[in-house]
């Protein structure tokens, strides 16, 4: 068995690791956890993570006869906008500035002074703020390197470099189109740390000689750039062709289009990244499990959703947040949740509840249609939504569209699956 894929997918907690054969096949899975809360946000943590995943996987692999020195193709994927300095050693020089670590005003007060345009590298949160914030600490100037989590374990397992796919810079300003940063960006951040920029699956070097020893991998592995995790999740549940759709609905509700045209709309929180010949565009809303959960507990939820029949609309007019704010279909950072009237009987609470999840939905993707996105003919679902039959049987009446759960989520399949991409 030759011409295996490795994917790496760094996650919130931990390090999952797959790997797949040349068809796509998952063959081995693996995982490792950082340890507390605090080490999240360092980057020799990650690595170590990743160094168990590994031996774990290699461990996984011997058990079922598979010979780890058929991995010809590795990726990996981090969370997206998670962001570390490292000398030229690859050796830490800040803690990292994780995907939703915020406070940076002063920093997007600058961002807007120079960007032509309200991107989505605005915001007090957003990943070109918390790499000026970075560039700040580094008061000895010591600093090599601008990382995102994926490229700085990327450049672990190749002994050295720096390089970026676009998925993952693109919330730190750079050209997706061109793969290019943009002129202005050497107003904000020192030319010197940007890394180079090549497309997701993009071969960028071979493994180091020393990992493919520690690990018993072939000298001759090749690296390939990575991407963000939710797109390696999407990777994941469907191949990347014309009007692929996957919704995610777990503590919040994510949507996903694969199109051949591009579409940002960052005035109603709708962006897109580069993928292959095509353009994965999408948004994430603030509605989803989250809310459900804020007013009943999982067995509740389980006994009440039995009482509704989704076929029939619940005559309630709800958009489910649990606070005030909403980024897609609606950019409001003061929109209001809307849940009432409360019914008396609870089924028919949470049957208005679903169905104004639904309608978010819904909306999400007539937003895209709207802009020249193709129509899918049926909606894949991850995440606890798919595990949910009334909110299937109300989505599919809402939407117009089959529902069907994704088979596979992981994001780390999505980036093995990356790595033996075309």
């Amino acid at each position: 068995m030759t011409g295996l894929g490795l994917g790496l997918d760094l996650g919130t907690s931990g390090v999952r690791s797959a790997v797949v054969d040349s068809g796509g096949a998952v063959l081995s899975m693996a995982r490792a956890s950082y340890g507390n809360a605090a080490d999240r946000r360092d980057p020799e943590r990650w690595w170590g993570a990743v160094q168990e995943c590994l031996h774990a996987q290699i461990k996984a692999l011997v058990a079922r006869d598979i010979n780890a020195q058929d991995i010809a193709h590795i990726a990996v994927d981090g969370t997206s906008g998670s962001l570390v300095l490292t000398d030229g050693a690859l050796g830490p020089v800040t803690q990292a500035l994780m995907y939703d670590d915020g406070g940076f005003e002063a920093e997007a007060t600058t961002i807007a002074r120079h960007t032509p345009d309200p991107h989505i590298t605005r915001g007090s949160n957003s990943a070109l703020a918390r790499a000026m914030r970075l560039v700040a600490e580094d008061t000895d100037g010591r600093a090599a390197h601008l990382l995102h989590q994926a490229d700085f374990i990327a450049a672990r397992l190749r002994g050295g470099g720096a390089v970026s796919d676009v998925n993952n810079a693109l919330k730190t300003g750079c050209d997706p189109k061109n793969a290019t940063w943009p002129d202005w960006i050497g107003a904000l951040l020192p030319a010197r740390l940007l890394p180079d920029l090549v497309m997701p699956g993009a071969v960028i070097g071979s493994i180091s000689p020393n990992i493919a020893n520690q690990f018993s991998l072939s000298k001759h592995a090749i690296i390939h750039a990575g991407t963000t995790d939710s797109i390696a999740a999407f990777l994941a549940a469907v191949p990347a062709k014309e009007g692929a759709a996957v919704t995610s609905i777990g503590t919040t509700l994510a949507i996903k289009l694969f199109s051949r045209t591009r579409i940002d709309a960052p005035e109603c929180g709708l962006y897109a990244h580069r993928l292959g010949d095509g353009w994965l565009v999408g948004g994430a809303s603030n509605t989803g499990g989250g809310v459900l959960r804020a007013h009943f507990s999982d067995e509740q939820l389980e006994l009440l959703s039995a009482r509704i029949d989704g076929s029939k609309p619940s005559g309630l007019d709800y958009y489910p947040l649990k606070k005030p704010g909403e980024r897609f279909p609606i950019n409001d950072p003061g929109l209001r949740p809307r849940l009432t009237p409360r019914p008396d009987n609870d089924a028919d609470f949470l049957h208005g509840m679903l169905e104004g999840i639904a309608r978010i939905e819904h909306r999400a993707y007539a937003s895209l249609q709207d802009r020249g996105a193709p129509v899918p003919d049926r909606i894949l679902t991850a995440g606890g939504a798919s595990r949910n039959p009334a909110l299937t049987q109300i989505r599919e009446r809402i939407l117009g569209r089959p529902v069907q759960a994704a088979h596979e989520i992981e994001a780390a399949i999505g980036a093995a699956r990356l790595a033996l991409s075309p």
